[in-house]
């Protein structure tokens, strides 16, 4: 089964947005990854399938534009097939950021769609 996830960007705050947000979600933080004592990547469950997911952009990618790129869509599969598939039909037509491909633990890749949609379709052999 797909899993749809919503992906935040922030400039350096998403500790910060999160503890507001289990404040009034509920639940606990689940993934916290540091690189050189920075928080990088968190999610939060909401639900019973749901996750709520962001990261701190890197200083050296610049600024969150909070009026183009505050998003993403984070789509989960079940095997890198099913990942290949919708990456490459979605992507049709759009701008390709990361190709898919192995790292940090998961097969992934990114884009922005035709539309201006941006996207992330990930797989993970440990979920």
């Amino acid at each position: 089964m797909i899993k749809i996830n919503p992906w935040i960007n922030f400039n350096g705050n998403a500790q910060e947005a999160f503890n507001f947000y289990k404040s009034v979600f509920g639940g606990d933080v689940k993934k916290v990854l540091n690189d050189k004592g920075k928080m990088m990547f968190i999610t939060l469950p909401i639900g019973k399938d749901n996750m709520l997911i962001a990261n701190n952009v890197p200083e050296g990618m610049g600024q969150v534009s909070e009026n183009e790129n505050r998003s993403k869509i984070a789509v989960s599969t079940e095997s890198k097939e099913e990942s290949d598939k919708i990456f490459n039909g979605l992507s049709s037509g759009g701008n390709v950021e990361v190709p898919m491909s192995d790292g940090m633990g998961s097969y992934m890749g990114m884009f922005r769609d035709k539309y201006g949609i941006e996207w992330i379709i990930e797989f993970s052999p440990s979920k």
